[in-house]
């Protein structure tokens, strides 16, 4: 069989979609992938053949970041429509010869076309119950809407989603020599989406009109050791505290309350640096700054992993039995964080309230004996294999 595989976005985006990538060619099918530019030689070195899709999503930094001013709404409008027509363009060409496609993500607004074109099957997944459209919960994750409430704001999200992308999606449709579309979101999502996240972490939402199958969480195993100077910090005294927001736009100021907050509670830090480039605030021997880590030999060996609340690294924190501490700063990170909470295995401290105050009493709580304890019992019930359930569900629809 030969699958195209397509992912957008960030690295929580696109992992995901490599890790199901790894476990099809593992069965011996015939794997494409669809990745931004900047992931195209990390993919490249794990032995895939890719075709860039989209544009690098890593925000400016350093002096770049300064100089950097906001998009006009004429720019932002000439962005998406470069966008959408980029995905059909780079999917079309991928997915000649392929046999199905699946995609990774919400923001996949042409798969589902392509895949008509070729008549062939695909599906789109997501990565967090939040996107998919249900009373339970709001577009945005957060938690405390009633039903009629969460319902209206999911009816303004799609008529969103049709002002900034219909008209788009028609017209490269109709490149292709298929008919127009009255429903942006319903047409990306199809009528039976997967979601590609934990039960236990993000059970499946009530939905209406959608046939959802939940897979677990696309995890891909990471073999990488540890650098020697990470695993000489990490042997030279109790657990640290692990600090990193990942592919964030998080202001160094973040890193230096989370240090600070750390040391109040009398923890070592391992600061990972990610695309903001955090840094040290000083040269004191309790603080390691480190680039890209395996997160999965990682995190067993620290005592709390404080992070923005991406899908992945909550799920590789709740893994490795460790408790958490959310900065939610936007998507489903609000989600992950109501999450966490409600399962007693962390805590979280909302991004415009974040202080060296409010992030040390969060801390405290989840350095807390009884939170830990949920923390280690939970990691046994997180299942290990999404990647695997996808595959026979691809091979199953591909029979």
């Amino acid at each position: 069989m030969r699958v195209l595989l397509t992912g957008v976005g960030t690295r929580g985006d696109v992992q995901p979609v490599v890790a199901l990538a790894a476990e099809m060619r593992r069965r011996g099918h015939d794997v494409r992938l669809c990745v931004p530019p900047n992931f195209i030689d990390w993919v490249g070195g794990l032995g895939f053949t890719a075709t860039p899709i989209g544009i690098a999503m890593r925000p400016p930094s350093g002096a770049a970041a300064a100089q950097a001013s906001a998009p006009t709404a004429e720019q932002l409008r000439a962005l998406v429509a470069h966008l959408v027509r980029d995905q059909f363009d780079a999917t079309a060409a991928a997915a000649e010869g392929c046999d199905v496609i699946v995609a990774g993500g919400a923001h996949q607004y042409a798969t589902r076309s392509i895949a008509e074109r070729l008549s062939i099957p695909s599906v789109v997944a997501v990565y967090a119950p939040v996107a998919l459209p249900s009373s339970d919960h709001p577009p945005d994750g957060e938690p405390g809407g009633d039903q009629e409430s969460n319902l209206r704001r999911w009816q303004d999200g799609s008529r969103s989603w049709n002002e900034r992308l219909l008209e788009r999606l028609n017209d490269n449709r109709e490149r292709l020599g298929l008919g127009p579309l009255s429903d942006v979101l319903g047409h990306v999502l199809g009528e039976a989406p997967w979601l590609a996240a934990d039960a236990v972490l993000g059970p499946p939402p009530a939905t209406q009109g959608l046939r959802v199958t939940q897979t677990g969480a696309w995890l891909l195993p990471d073999p990488t050791p540890l650098v020697p100077e990470l695993e000489a910090f990490l042997a030279a005294g109790e657990p640290p505290v692990y600090v990193g927001f990942g592919s964030m736009p998080a202001d160094q100021q973040t890193g230096s309350i989370a240090i600070e907050a750390a040391r109040a509670v009398g923890r070592r830090v391992v600061l990972s640096q990610g695309w903001a480039e955090l840094g040290r605030v000083d040269d004191a021997p309790d603080c390691i700054a480190i680039g890209d880590v395996n997160h999965q030999a990682l995190f067993p060996r620290v005592a709390a992993v404080v992070h923005h609340g991406g899908a992945g690294t909550t799920t590789t924190a709740a893994r490795a039995g460790v408790p958490q501490v959310i900065v939610p700063m936007f998507s489903d990170q609000p989600y992950w964080a109501s999450r966490v909470r409600a399962l007693g295995i962390g805590t979280s401290v909302a991004r415009g309230a974040l202080s060296a105050e409010s992030l040390l009493a969060a801390l405290r709580g989840a350095l807390d004996r009884g939170v830990a304890a949920r923390a280690a019992a939970i990691a046994g019930a997180v299942a290990v294999d999404g990647t695997a359930v996808a595959a026979d569900l691809i091979e199953r629809a591909s029979a």
